[in-house]
């Protein structure tokens, strides 16, 4: 990618955030759904339908899930990067960092599921964020490196996912 990215390309990042918060929610909804819980899906949010869970350790391995759907997606969209170089892949990878990143430094720690994993494994309350989000680091970097992206296109990228933040934020505030 040689010349700034374009309005176009940029726009891209509004319904990658959107299908980002969507898949990280699938996450918890899908390892809920295994383990027979009745889960209730939302934007951003999932919950078992009783307000409990059923199994002792249900709600870590349910709270495990979006973080980890988070880290397939990067990893998804990192082969095809690799595979293909194409620059319509690297908002899928950007975002998931981004979207982790923005939510444990702005959305109240404590409220993020990896607080809430660190708590349940009587961690350090930063032990599972730190992993995280150094996981979707090294991929992100990764992705940059492969399609050959500086830090002033990814500040490009930076602008374009607080957009898609800021109305996937608001949507669901406005929804709820």
């Amino acid at each position: 990618m040689n010349k700034k990215p374009d309005l176009r390309f940029l726009l891209l990042f509004i319904p990658v955030a959107y299908l980002s918060y969507l898949f990280h929610e699938f996450g918890h909804w899908t390892v809920g759904e295994i383990l027979g819980n009745e889960m209730v899906y939302r934007l951003n949010w999932v919950w078992p339908k009783s307000g409990y869970y059923i199994g002792i350790h249900d709600d870590l391995y349910t709270s495990i899930g979006g973080p980890a759907f988070t880290i397939l997606q990067a990893i998804v969209f990192l082969l095809i990067i690799e595979q293909h170089r194409t620059m319509i892949a690297y908002p899928f990878v950007f975002f998931a960092f981004f979207m982790r990143f923005f939510s444990l430094a702005f959305g109240g720690f404590s409220k993020q599921d990896e607080a809430h994993i660190s708590a349940l494994l009587n961690i350090g309350a930063y032990t599972s964020a730190i992993v995280v989000l150094l996981v979707l680091f090294l991929i992100l970097w990764r992705a940059s490196h492969k399609l050959r992206l500086d830090l002033r296109k990814n500040g490009f990228f930076c602008v374009a996912s607080t957009m898609g933040q800021i109305l996937v934020i608001g949507s669901y505030t406005f929804i709820s």
